[in-house]
């Protein structure tokens, strides 16, 4: 076996993997992207559809915007709803930023097409990753390829953007971290449908009954959620249930406001936690997206802390390879964690703000929280700002 050598050994070839070997490609830094997974399979995956504007002003930044607004779409905001009370915040009015509904998919298509132009190295379909020596300055990665021959990438530095559940977060020793940790008592039943949109904005209802969102994909698929149990069985779910239960949650029938239902063509059981590590760093093995981090997808975060994770990576490993300047490598993990940790409080307060429970006393103190967001300037504005997406940086 005749290692590989490249400068930066990226484990992960989701968004953050294939945004990061791209920002680097851009300051001259040689990468290797290694995945589990096929490329049909991580272009297909369904995930996030919200893009914070700064997300969007990255990709516009670097060349990655041309069908994101050619074939996403820009929302001024969302409604805030609880019964018999429907609310539009502005977010261009309020924060002067919007947000831009456009899959992870798509991203996902984008920048594989992307580095595929590049000529960028990615190996699909591997298996045992597994990260070596990461406290050294000659880490390696070893794994099987999708030919079934062993092989070995060593690299100047290795960046984990390979989930939760990934090899990179497991080869930092526990010594040398700190993890802090909630699980939420409920999960969301999501579900796609061949049907048009039943609004312009995004809709998040409070309903005694457990919350709901109405979200979409394009102008002719819709993306729904519903507040469920923890290990909830789909099979318990017939179609007629779940637009039953969405028709009341949402309001159907409310000031003439009508829910189309259309054919299911894809459901699944979302559970809920919030996770953070620090640091994000171990020697010279770097930490991005939900290999460090994850939060519920209450405050549509998830993706865009990854992708400003790696905005922050990105310059940071062109100095240190390129310019032997340590320090934005070295205060990667403090200025990240900031973000992180500020996304994973408005994820948490969106959550908790919007998902009943049992207690009749947390029930009235919702009401009155989003009461005060719905009729406070001050209140609309704080959700408009973390919603919309704080600088990155």
């Amino acid at each position: 076996m005749t290692p590989m050598r490249t400068e930066v050994a990226i484990i992960g070839a989701g968004p953050s993997g294939l945004l990061l070997s791209h920002l680097l490609a851009h300051d001259g830094v040689e990468s290797v992207v290694l995945e589990t997974r096929s490329r049909e399979y991580v272009e297909s995956r369904i995930r996030a559809g919200i893009l914070e504007s700064s997300t969007v002003e990255l990709f516009d930044a670097v060349g990655l915007g041309e069908r994101l607004h050619r074939e996403g779409s820009e929302h001024r905001g969302i409604y805030l709803q609880w019964p018999h009370e429907r609310h539009h915040l502005d977010f261009l009015d309020l924060a002067g930023r919007s947000v831009w509904l456009y899959g992870q998919s798509e991203v996902q298509k984008d920048l594989g097409r992307a580095r595929e132009a590049a000529g960028q190295e990615i190996h699909y379909e591997v298996s045992d990753t597994e990260v070596h020596d990461p406290g050294s300055d000659r880490p390696y990665v070893t794994y099987r390829d999708a030919e079934g021959n062993d092989s070995r990438v060593d690299a100047d530095v290795i960046v984990g953007c390979d989930g939760s559940f990934g090899p990179s977060r497991a080869a930092v020793p526990d010594s040398a971290r700190r993890t802090w940790e909630r699980s939420y008592p409920h999960s969301w039943l999501g579900i796609l449908a061949d049907v048009a949109p039943s609004t312009d904005e995004l809709i998040y209802a409070w309903h005694p009954d457990g919350f709901a969102l109405h979200s979409m994909r394009t102008a002719h698929v819709s993306r729904f959620y519903l507040q469920v149990a923890p290990g909830t069985d789909l099979a318990d779910w017939s179609d007629d249930r779940i637009w039953e239960a969405l028709a009341t949650r949402l309001g159907h029938g409310q000031d003439g406001w009508q829910l189309d239902p259309g054919p299911i063509t894809d459901r699944s059981v979302l559970p809920m936690r919030s996770f953070v590590m620090e640091p994000m760093r171990y020697g010279r093995l770097f930490l991005a997206g939900d290999a460090a981090h994850i939060v519920p997808p209450t405050g549509a975060k998830g993706l865009n802390l990854a992708m400003a994770d790696v905005a922050l990576l990105a310059p940071a490993l062109a100095a240190l390879l390129r310019k032997k300047d340590p320090a934005l490598a070295d205060s990667y993990s403090d200025r990240a964690l900031r973000r992180v940790w500020r996304c994973t409080h408005f994820s948490w307060w969106m959550t908790t703000m919007l998902h009943a429970g049992p207690d009749p006393f947390d029930t009235q103190l919702q009401l009155s929280q989003l009461r005060w967001v719905a009729g406070s300037r001050a209140g609309a504005t704080g959700l408009a700002e973390n919603y919309a997406g704080l600088p990155i940086g």
